[in-house]
């Protein structure tokens, strides 16, 4: 009999779980696309207007960094969706690849 109860706790596990990813689904996230970093001294930016140029770590075609909640997640590359920019993925890092990543970054 007791074998009997494992199999409807089990299921029962299995249902509970997609569930709870299903009360997931609608958690708001925050994604930043990356397009890349510099530095500047706050005289160097305070003397930013408009039309000033800022140089980025990164050359053109040199592939985007994709976060979510600050973690990064992928990278891609800038495309042109219906006159709006939007972002390719590429590249999908996994839990291990992720930390490996950041530490290449910085």
């Amino acid at each position: 009999m007791d074998n009997n109860a494992a199999v409807p706790e089990t299921a029962t596990s299995n249902n509970g779980f997609q569930a709870n990813i299903e009360m997931l689904m609608d958690v708001p996230l925050t994604v930043t696309i990356e397009l890349g970093r510099t530095e500047m001294t706050l005289k160097q930016a305070l003397e930013l207007n408009q039309g000033s140029v800022i140089e980025l770590s990164r050359l053109a075609g040199d592939p985007i960094d994709v976060f979510v909640n600050e973690r990064l997640i992928a990278r891609g590359e800038v495309v042109v969706v219906d006159d709006k920019f939007a972002v390719r993925i590429t590249e999908l890092f996994s839990n291990s690849n992720k930390d490996n990543a950041q530490g290449e970054k910085a």
